[in-house]
């Protein structure tokens, strides 16, 4: 019994459930800011309409990942013969209703919060099976797909308040996540420095527009610099090191790193467009990630 717990644990990736959490965190911050000026009463006026968000992402991004295993499988028995499905710990058909029980459980609590969330929601659902089963296949458009993924659970934190006027800020979390999988491409047999090359590109755009989006929108750069230096310390570091020695294992480390990391970015659009005591807030959720992540496979 706690074999096949376990089973069920490893398909939804929890090593990477904070970080949907964390987008949550930095998406109800932003649209605070703009619409009542940084008091962040997204979450002390309405906290229930919050935790909902947060667990609708979870359970959105959970469910996404088991049925990337579930369309996998064949491939996975090959490849990843570790993995839960192919290694028989848990069955297709079990993995397919674990699947879309975490789904299901998302949508629900996201109709619950206003119906802006419920759309975006069915949108990123929609978005999540479209790679999943086809588009991860394309060098272009299956990175394109993941980062628009992780672009609309940002949005799906923003609007928390029912309305999103600040939308274009999710092309960072699209141009970050496009990075991570591109690099991700040669974690199984390595020798993929071009994507490395393009990656580390997209990453210092990323660094960039993040940095003028406080500057510009805010006051609070001062605040956010800590994060910044601390995303590009984690991110830079493995990159580099998966470029010198460009081995299955360094990629996958960096691969890591850079999924992790991506609580480092909500931490840092929450103490730009809130407070510093909001950035530690989500800051915390990374050492969480960072334990999870040696107990669970992340990618």
């Amino acid at each position: 019994m706690r074999k096949k717990i376990m089973g069920f644990a490893r398909l939804a990736r929890p090593a990477n459930l904070p970080t949907a959490a964390a987008d949550i965190l930095a998406g109800a911050a932003i649209a605070d800011f703009f619409s009542i000026n940084n008091d962040f009463v997204a979450i002390t006026d309405d906290a229930s309409k919050l935790i909902l968000l947060v667990v609708s992402s979870i359970c959105l991004y959970a469910g996404g990942v088991v049925f990337n295993d579930v369309f996998d499988a064949k491939l996975d028995a090959v490849e990843r013969p570790e993995r839960a499905i192919p290694n028989g710990v848990v069955s297709l058909r079990q993995a397919v209703l674990w699947g879309s029980l975490l789904i299901l459980v998302g949508l629900i609590l996201a109709l619950n919060v206003t119906l802006l969330s419920g759309i975006i929601a069915l949108v990123l659902t929609a978005s999540i099976f479209s790679y999943d089963a086809y588009f991860k296949q394309f060098g272009f458009f299956g990175p394109l797909n993941m980062g628009t993924c992780r672009g609309l659970n940002l949005m799906l934190g923003m609007s928390i308040i029912g309305d999103i006027t600040t939308w274009w800020v999710a092309i960072i979390p699209v141009l970050y996540i496009f990075a991570i999988t591109l690099i991700s491409r040669g974690e199984v047999h390595g020798n993929n420095k071009n994507h490395i090359i393009k990656a580390a590109v997209m990453y210092i755009v990323v660094v960039v527009l993040l940095t003028l989006a406080i500057g510009i929108y805010t006051t609070n750069l001062l605040w956010a610099l800590p994060f910044l230096f601390l995303f590009v310390v984690l991110i830079f570091r493995p990159l580099w090191k998966a470029y010198r020695i460009n081995s299955p294992e360094n990629i996958k480390k960096s691969v890591i790193v850079g999924v992790v990391s991506l609580v480092v970015i909500d931490a840092c659009w929450a103490a730009g467009f809130s407070n510093i005591y909001v950035g530690l807030a989500v800051l915390l959720l990374l050492p969480l990630s960072l334990v999870l992540s040696k107990l669970f496979a992340v990618t």
